[in-house]
């Protein structure tokens, strides 16, 4: 691969596992039974595994895509529509991860105020929290991708504990197996969009990776471990919550964590939304690791430079939003910005990728 990233730089093929997990259990996995559930009902756990096989096959584009383009997504574009265009539509993916990381630290802010600090102020926390950022981007990929790897093995232990909540559930809810038709199944894989965004980061940080062919399974297997993830969680949810339920209860899967007693501490949730600050800590990370990365290769900016101005960005933007209608209207943005992203821009840049090959293979045979 055409890459000018030292070795001393670059990860282990296994760590592209985490870093697409830990991109994918953000804010997201916390609420995602109830957007699937207005659409599919109580078949939304075939519509999550419709989803995860759509990302099995656009990630599957992707790494095709950096195969023949020899690098990463600039390259990708360079590839397709020359240096200049090229680097102009890369530029737009600056502004997707300032959105993204907005979206998600102004929602997990939220999740805070409303279950522990109801008084917490937004602006401060933010400021918090961007400052151990960029530390962290500070200190290079692979310290970002080491954030990553705890992000996941450490707060894994929630999701044994999830055991306690099949007791009290009624699994029958989930019967009769497809009790909706295949669109509205669809419809529910759509509302999936937000709870599975950032595998797509992939296509930044894959030069960073140390044979990257073996990295490939990895990013495979990456996908598969959030899918069943989501999956679980869906499934109990279903047998815990009526239907009706279901849709009064913004954040479903942290009310489950209210049923988890233990003897040293009386409401589980707050050890739950402690432990999920790890959880997307990397979200923000690896976002404004991207879009810094990008400004340095695009307009030729440090990434000591970059990374402080995006996250001042971030704060402002993040402070800015005071409602949760407010919230609601950015999350949707978000998620339809990702979903055309993933379903008709990647496919669309495979294509691309296909017929620039073609052309370029017949001008070096005539």
């Amino acid at each position: 691969m055409n890459s000018n990233v030292p070795d001393s730089r670059k990860i282990a093929p296994f760590l592209v596992f985490f870093l697409i997990s830990s991109m994918q259990f953000g804010v997201g996995i916390l609420g995602f039974q109830r957007f699937i559930a207005k659409s599919a009902g109580y078949d939304g756990w075939i519509s999550i595994i419709l989803a995860g096989i759509m990302i099995h096959i656009i990630l599957w584009m992707m790494l095709k895509m950096i195969k023949i383009a020899d690098g990463d997504i600039i390259t990708i574009h360079t590839f397709i529509l020359g240096e200049k265009i090229g680097k102009f539509i890369s530029s737009v993916f600056i502004f997707y991860f300032l959105l993204l990381s907005i979206t998600i630290l102004r929602s997990y802010i939220e999740i805070v105020q409303v279950w522990m600090f109801p008084e917490l102020k937004t602006f401060w926390f933010a400021l918090v929290f961007l400052l151990l950022v960029i530390y962290i981007v500070n200190g290079g990929f692979r310290t970002v991708a080491g954030i990553a790897f705890f992000s996941i093995v450490l707060p894994f232990y929630i999701a044994i504990l999830f055991v306690v909540i099949i007791r009290y559930s009624d699994f029958t809810n989930l019967l009769p197996i497809f009790d909706h038709s295949v669109k509205e199944i669809l419809l529910g894989s759509r509302d999936m969009t937000f709870s599975v965004l950032g595998f797509e980061t992939l296509l930044f940080f894959y030069p960073f990776i140390q044979n990257p062919e073996k990295a490939k399974k990895w990013a495979h297997f990456g996908v598969l471990f959030t899918t069943i993830i989501c999956v679980y969680l869906a499934i109990l949810a279903f047998g815990y919550f009526s239907e009706a339920q279901l849709q009064k209860h913004v954040w479903p899967t942290l009310t489950m964590w209210k049923i988890i007693k233990m003897p040293f501490v009386e409401r589980f949730e707050y050890i739950g939304i402690a432990n999920w600050s790890l959880m997307i800590l990397p979200n923000i990370c690896i976002s404004i690791w991207s879009a810094s990365r990008l400004m340095k290769q695009i307009f030729s900016i440090r990434q000591k430079t970059s990374v402080p101005f995006i996250s001042i960005l971030c704060l402002i933007g993040t402070s800015l939003l005071i409602t949760r209608e407010q919230i609601n209207i950015l999350t949707d943005i978000t998620s339809k910005v990702g979903y055309y992203l993933i379903i008709i821009y990647i496919p669309l840049l495979f294509v691309g990728t296909f017929i620039a090959k073609k052309v370029r293979t017949r001008e070096t045979n005539s």
